[in-house]
Order: C-alpha cells, then structure tokens, then sequence
C-alpha cells in the first residue's frame, strides 16, 4: 500500500499537474526541504517558483474550496463590519458577502479551524470558505480600513502613498555603520505637519478608547511596531510607517516639554491631554534603541483612583485589617507585588482616606504618578542626588504626620522609613516580593534588625491585578479534571457553584475579559508573628501562622472571585502559587 501523501506533497501534485511546477524544481526542494527543515510550501513561495495566486488556486483544489480574486471586488461596509476589525486582520479573512444566515469568508489558510470557529461564534452564522492569497487579503483589509475613515490606517495609508520608494534601496551593501544625520529645523517643522499631528493624537485616542494602560512604539530595522497594554497584556495594533518614526518620536517630545535634539540619551517627560472632557496625565519615557528611539506612554487616568479603602473591593476581613492599619497612629504598612499590580494605586486610596486638613501628609515618589491636592508630594531625582533616603530625611525635618513611600528599594531607605514608624509616624510604602511574609524577611535581607521590624510593621500586603470577566459575552464553562489537577485544589468546592468565562466579543476585543480587580492578603502582624520575627523564622513557617490566625492568601481570594463568577479559574492557576 503506497504512502499517504502529505497536505504539501498532494498540493505540489496539482501544481505539477498544472504544469506550473517541473520535477526538476521539484525534486531541488524536497532536498532543499530535508536540509533546513522548513515546510515544503513556504520553500515554493521562497524561491518564487510559483506565485501566492498560483499557490491559493492549488490549495483551493486539494481542499475542494473555491478560490476567489478580491482585487477588484466591492465588499459592502455592512458586510465587513459582520466581524471585528481586530478579528478579520488577527487571523487574516475577509467577509465577502452575506446569503441569509450564510456568511461567504475568504481565508488565506482554510486549515486554520480556529479562525473559522471564531468567525461563527462571533457572526451566529453558517461559514462558507472561501481561499485568497495572504497578501490579497492584507491588501483588501486595508481597502475597507480606509473606506471605514477617520482611523490611524488611513492616515498611515496617505502618508504611504506619498512615500518614494527606491526599490534598488535594499541592494546597497555598506561596509560601516552610517551615522544618521537631522536637520533640527526639518524635523521640527516635521512634527507640525497634519498627519504627524493627527496620527499621534490618534493613538493617544485609542489608547483611551480601548482602556490601555501603556502604549509602546517601538523602532525596528524596517518597520515600528504599535502596541497597546490592554488589562495588562500588550496587544499589536495597525503600526506607523517606517518613515514617519523621526516625526513621531519628536512629536510626543515636544508635547512632552522633552530635548528633540537628544537622541542618545534616555528622557523621561509629562504631558497632560483631554479625552472626551476628561483630563489624562501621561507619563512619558524615550529610550535609545539599536534603530532608534523607543516611547513608552503610560496613561494615568484619575478616574482609577478610589475615594477611600471601601472602594477596593476587599473582602470583609481584608477590609477591617486594612482599616484597623490606615487608623493606627503609628507603624509602617507595606503593600507588595511585582510591577503593574496596583500597588501606588490602593496606596493612594488609602492616601484619599486620610488626606484631611489636620494631617501633614507627605510623599516621596519616582515619579509621582497621581498629583492629589492636599498632600505634598515629591519627585526623586537621582541625577542631582535627590534619592528616596536625602528626601526621607528632609521629610522627617517637616513635621509629617503621614508619610508615603513610593518604593523601599535599599537598606537606608528601609532604616528610615522604620525608624519614622517608631517615632510617631504613619509610613505607607511598597516594596517587590511575591507575597505577604516575604515582606517580612525581605527587611531582614536588608540587614534591619529582626526587633526593629518586629516594633514598626503593623501589616504586610501582596496584591495582583486579575482580569475580569467580560459582562457581554460572560457564559457558564465547565472545566477539565486537569484545570483542578494544575491548581491543586479539591473540585468540590465548587460543588453547586456556577464558574464562568468570557466567549469573546468586539466589545472585549474577543479576550472575553474587560477590567481588572484589585486581589490581596493582608497580614496582620500579630504577636506570635512578632516572635517569629524576631526568632528569624522564614516566610514559609509565618505564613502558615498567618493562615492560622485568618490570613486569606492571593489562591484563595482568587478562588472565591472565581466562585462569585467575577473571574476565571485561568487567571487564579495564571496570577497564585499552586502551594
């Protein structure tokens, strides 16, 4: 019985068959094929033996689906507003027309099922395939981009065609590395020019639309890539040209009050914009790459913030350690967690709670991200020595009654931040460690002295951001043994309770979340944890006391969000430790 013919083998068959391949070209890439390794088709596309057309038509037969040509084929705006934007370029399809519940797809790979499983949940309708070559598509995709208007691929599109091509340009070989050369006075002219002006506001626009966090432009060899952090994942969006790179750095510096002539060098900035009526501060950050700068924008959006403690979300017993904490007249409160967890953020809530007029409240920030009138508040600036630790001990001098640390980073920052707890003060501060007892032996790594944080912690936090899930797609889910198996954790406890996801929809960007919640363990620091304290016992042996004595660890708390149908149980195994 002959061998059955691969997916590739039988599409080179009709190739040959067709008279569009030889064997001799056939047999240089089956050898071709055993040297690299690389699959069998996309050697044909390499070495242009056939076209991508040739290639569609090939794979169209094999598969019995019928090609289609979309260069000069009008799809109604209806028709491809069928499927998300995001959709139709992540797996690269095209609606092309509409029969009754029959939605008429061209793909650029009909094998890819996922694709075709997405589009029909997505559409609620029966998917006919069609086949077109990738760049076809691509080209389509962007044909509708531009007629839909008012977007960055429109302006990225004008600017594009206005673009000159030198197509002997990529066969020059240079023998030393050039050294680029601006004219300032070109290039600040640039940054006024309309479509630099319009596409930068464009995708500070987006950024708020689509809730983002951060927004990175990053320059490569040949191409900038656009991406924004959405619910703490980085997600591609339509990047700028290549060519419009120079400009549109420039241009958030200058809107950022940063140097457009220094490029060597890492700037740091602020810039405030208004979105909707309402007011964003953006913190900006340019850093030198290989092919140029890179910018990272962070948006701080005050809206964020809650007006005190109750707001968080915190379960009862959470709540009243942290209230009994805030109240204290006196002691360090440390929240932990690795970066982008909303650490600052429920430090300012808390701030919020306290901030009233027969208080002094001060804090030493880098940078400061949220400015709250009533509290005085301070920005590091290590260039001219103004570190945590010089600025902590001019605080000390200014008759605080709160103080606000924006990180504990270093032993002298430690030292006295511990020692305004034992003297009077209120100290709020955050440091880097996985959960709350390792905050406490991260002090004693510091070198401070087991009595000393023993006297001045009064409560440790760990806290994470876990994504919630999407209220328009939201639907009941039952999960695999091995799901129970990967978390550790016993399925009955989820006996009689409904879990849920998120299917995925345009409003969430079919990620089937939309927001985060705050999740955090708060540990009291109790007089038996003092003795471990001070008996240098490890984060283990003290967490397993906290527990005892009522500590609801991140699992846990993850564990009842999951259970209230607020989040996954992905985001409980993805966010806590399984012991």
């Amino acid at each position: 019985m002959p061998p059955v013919k691969s997916f590739g083998e039988r599409i080179v068959d009709v190739l040959v068959e067709d008279s569009l391949l030889t064997s001799k070209q056939v047999a240089e890439i089956l050898e071709l094929q055993k040297k690299e390794g690389t699959r069998l088709l996309e050697l044909l596309l390499k070495k242009s033996y056939v076209t991508d057309l040739d290639m569609a038509v090939a794979m169209g037969r094999v598969l019995n689906i019928p090609p289609i040509n979309l260069a000069h084929l009008n799809i109604p705006l209806e028709v491809a507003n069928l499927l998300p934007r995001e959709i139709a370029h992540n797996h690269k399809v095209v609606p092309v027309s509409r029969l009754e519940n029959k939605l008429f797809l061209a793909m650029a790979n009909p094998l890819n099922v996922l694709a075709r499983d997405d589009v029909r949940d997505i559409t609620r309708m029966e998917v006919a395939m069609l086949i077109a070559p990738e760049k076809a598509i691509q080209d389509k995709l962007a044909q509708i981009d531009a007629v839909r208007g008012g977007s960055i691929e429109d302006i990225i599109q004008d600017a594009q065609k206005k673009a000159i091509a030198d197509e002997d340009a990529d066969n020059v070989e240079v023998s030393r590395e050039a050294i680029e050369e601006v004219n300032l006075d070109e290039l600040a002219a640039s940054t006024e020019e309309a479509p630099v002006i319009k596409l930068a506001n464009l995708i500070l626009v987006q950024a708020v639309k689509d809730r983002a966090s951060d927004v990175h432009i990053e320059p490569f060899d040949k191409t900038l890539r656009l991406r924004y952090r959405i619910d703490g994942v980085l997600v591609d969006a339509t990047p700028p040209p290549k060519q419009m790179q120079l400009a549109l750095v420039s241009r958030f510096k200058i809107m950022s009050s940063l140097d457009i002539a220094e490029r060597r060098q890492p700037q740091d900035g602020r810039m405030r914009i208004r979105v909707g009526g309402k007011d964003y501060d953006l913190r900006v950050s340019i850093m030198p790459t290989v092919h140029g700068e890179k910018v990272v924008l962070r948006l701080l959006d005050k809206a964020n913030l809650s007006a005190s403690i109750d707001k968080l979300g915190l379960d009862p017993d959470t709540f009243q350690q942290f209230k009994t904490a805030i109240d204290a007249p006196h002691g360090l409160i440390l929240v932990t967690g690795p970066t982008g967890s909303g650490k600052t953020t429920t430090l300012y809530s808390a701030l919020n709670e306290l901030n009233d007029p027969v208080y002094n409240i001060v804090t030493v920030e880098d940078p400061v991200e949220f400015q709250i009138p009533g509290i005085n508040q301070v920005p590091t600036k290590k260039e001219i020595g103004l570190t945590f630790a010089n600025v902590l001990r001019s605080i000390l001098r200014q008759d605080p009654d709160i103080i606000m640390i924006g990180e504990i980073r270093d032993t002298e920052t430690a030292e006295i931040a511990i020692e305004a707890a034992l003297t009077g003060h209120q100290v709020l501060s955050t440091m880097h460690c996985n959960d709350a007892p390792g905050a406490i032996t991260r002090l004693d790594d510091m070198g401070i002295a087991p009595f000393l944080i023993s006297s001045s912690v009064i409560l440790a936090c760990a806290q994470r951001l876990m994504r919630r899930i999407c209220s328009h797609c939201k639907e009941p889910v039952t999960y695999p043994a091995k799901m129970y198996q990967d978390l550790n954790i016993d399925p009955s406890i989820f006996d009689g309770v409904t879990l849920y996801r998120g299917r995925g929809c345009e409003r969430c960007k079919n990620s089937g979340y939309a927001g985060r919640m705050a999740i955090i363990e708060a540990m009291t620091i109790s007089d038996e944890i003092r003795k471990l304290i001070i008996a240098r016992a490890n984060s283990r042996e003290i967490g397993k006391v906290a527990i005892g004595q009522g500590m609801r660890t991140l699992r846990m708390v993850a564990l009842d969000r999951a259970q209230e149908g607020l989040s996954t149980l992905e985001q409980v195994l993805v966010l806590t430790s399984t012991h």
